[in-house]
């Protein structure tokens, strides 16, 4: 039976004048270069920093917790330069005493058990808990908010990553477009086409599901015929478009393990396999497609 696609609408209402972001998934045929969880770079202001796939996950995880808080760019800073720190952005189950996870978090000193503290989400949402208890963070120095949020033995080393915090902040969050991106090996073993309810096939489904777990409440347009796209909706504004880029950057960082194929947003595209992000015109929407 010929299925027809609906139309997935979570949080504000599609506006005609709106703008969208698209994540699709890579056919199994496509030739792509790169290794099977990508290494990912970004580049702002002429600071380049290098990074696996499992630190770009964790990065952009961080990032889109900041953004759904409504946090400012600067706390996404903070974040990400003491988790470089601290877990070298990985989740690890170990550390100087009973530490543990993305920001090396003690369940002794009433940071949660162990098994919230190795949830990343978790983990973020603590930081970001005592970071905004701290007056004036917003304006201190990178190395003194985490300071004060983590009280470490060696306070002074978190400035050895500000500058690499503060680049995937500004592009993570939004704020510096189509600087940041991730080599990867290209087809993913094919998956069922069948569409779900919400006109999406189950892999490019979640994807949609991931986006609102991690960005919250968010307006999806119609799903295409053959369902293996995501469109996002964000509004025509500056603050509109960080929050496409901020979606767009998310997308590539987790490309590996959602099999995605190719991102689009603000007239740029970045596709698996394929070098950086390249000029596309014909997008104006944030677009996400998945392989078959």
């Amino acid at each position: 039976m010929k299925r027809r696609a609906v139309a997935v609408i979570a949080g504000v209402a599609v506006l005609a004048t709106a703008i969208g972001v698209g994540i699709g998934v890579l056919r199994v045929s496509d030739k792509l270069v790169g290794g099977p969880n990508g290494d990912c770079t970004v580049t702002v202001a002429g600071h380049q920093v290098d990074i696996s796939g499992e630190q770009a996950e964790n990065a952009a995880l961080i990032a889109a917790i900041a953004v759904r808080r409504g946090l400012p760019a600067r706390a996404a800073s903070i974040a990400l330069a003491t988790a470089f720190q601290e877990s070298k952005l990985r989740n690890i189950d170990y550390g100087d005493r009973d530490s543990l996870g993305l920001f090396q978090q003690r369940p002794s000193q009433g940071w949660g058990t162990r098994a919230q503290i190795l949830d990343p989400t978790y983990a973020t949402n603590r930081f970001y808990d005592a970071l905004v208890k701290v007056r004036g963070y917003e304006n201190m120095e990178i190395t003194v908010a985490a300071q004060k949020v983590q009280r470490s033995a060696f306070p002074t080393a978190y400035a050895d990553h500000e500058a690499d915090g503060r680049a995937l902040a500004s592009a993570l969050t939004g704020y510096s477009p189509a600087t940041f991106s991730c080599d990867l090996a290209g087809g993913a073993p094919s998956a069922d086409a069948e569409l779900t309810a919400t006109g999406l096939t189950p892999r490019a489904d979640v994807v949609r599901k991931e986006l609102l777990t991690q960005f919250g409440r968010l307006s999806f347009a119609a799903a295409p015929a053959d369902g293996r796209s995501v469109n996002v909706v964000v509004r025509p504004t500056k603050a509109g478009d960080a929050k496409g880029w901020a979606l767009a950057h998310w997308a590539v960082a987790n490309a590996a393990r959602l099999k995605i194929r190719t991102v689009r947003f603000d007239g740029w595209i970045w596709t698996a396999g394929r070098e950086g992000w390249r000029n596309d015109a014909t997008s104006t929407t944030v677009e996400i497609d998945v392989f078959r």
